[in-house]
């Protein structure tokens, strides 16, 4: 029985030390020389630079970029190096001319290292952090400017008073949409008045074609003309250039009299 349990305790040991083992990394690797001049480089080279030498480099083939960039020696990337332009550019915009900036500090982990420092500009000061990743190749730059408590409140009561403004713009015209909402029904039935009001419209003209009476019937046949014509001086006895026929109409009644 002792001897099951110690070696049940043995290879709970060894799994123990295996995981210990295996969940154990190293961290990043990395020559602090190195770094601190691909570093230096970057921010010097983003600092004299303008808006026209970055739409320069923006409108190189990748082909071009890799083979500047490898001539240079740098640590850079296509991506990174454009980013690294575009954040310096718009940090100028918010921070002022760069200055200057303080010790590097580094921050190595498993996959990538950190490199941090402050920088100094004309109008306010920043925070640049760098990001290597596990081939020592640079993947970001950030630059946060720094404010102080009175700015920081400043454009957080901009921030709620702009918040603020535009819910109550948004209340309003929701609540004249509302306030409309009672013209519907009047507007509904005046469409419907205009519609039965064509229909009539339409429908008139066939109910007013007018209706011939039998007695208003009158016959143009010049045969019978001339037939009654003929009968009618045969009876007086005379001829048929002394009367003309205009008209013929049928009598109400259709009895003859003697």
């Amino acid at each position: 029985m002792k001897k099951k349990l110690s070696v049940l305790l043995c290879v709970v040991a060894a799994m123990l030390c295996f995981t210990a083992c295996g969940g154990s990394k190293e961290t990043l690797q990395y020559d602090e020389s190195s770094i601190t001049q691909s570093t230096d480089f970057l921010i010097e080279y983003c600092s004299a630079i303008d808006e026209a030498t970055i739409e320069q480099w923006k409108s190189m083939t990748d082909f071009q970029m890799e083979s500047q960039l490898s001539q240079a020696g740098v640590p850079y990337t296509k991506d990174s190096f454009l980013g690294a332009m575009d954040a310096w550019n718009q940090a100028a915009k918010e921070c002022g001319e760069y200055i200057g900036h303080g010790d590097y500090q580094y921050e190595a982990s498993t996959d990538e290292l950190k490199v941090v420092t402050s920088a100094e500009f004309s109008e306010r000061d920043a925070t640049i952090t760098f990001i290597y990743d596990d081939d020592l190749y640079l993947e970001s730059v950030t630059i946060d400017a720094k404010y102080s408590i009175g700015e920081i409140m400043k454009k957080a009561g901009l921030n709620t008073v702009l918040g603020m403004g535009t819910v109550f713009v948004v209340l309003i015209f929701i609540s004249l949409l509302i306030s409309l909402f009672k013209y519907i029904p009047a507007i509904q039935e005046k469409f419907q008045k205009k519609q039965v009001s064509d229909t009539k419209t339409e429908a008139a003209p066939a109910s007013a074609v007018p209706v011939v009476s039998e007695t208003e019937d009158v016959t143009d046949d010049l045969e019978l003309v001339a037939v009654i014509a003929a009968a009618i001086a045969t009876a007086e006895g005379t001829s048929t250039d002394g009367f003309v026929v205009r008209s013929i109409r049928r009598r109400p009644s259709n009895k003859w009299h003697a």
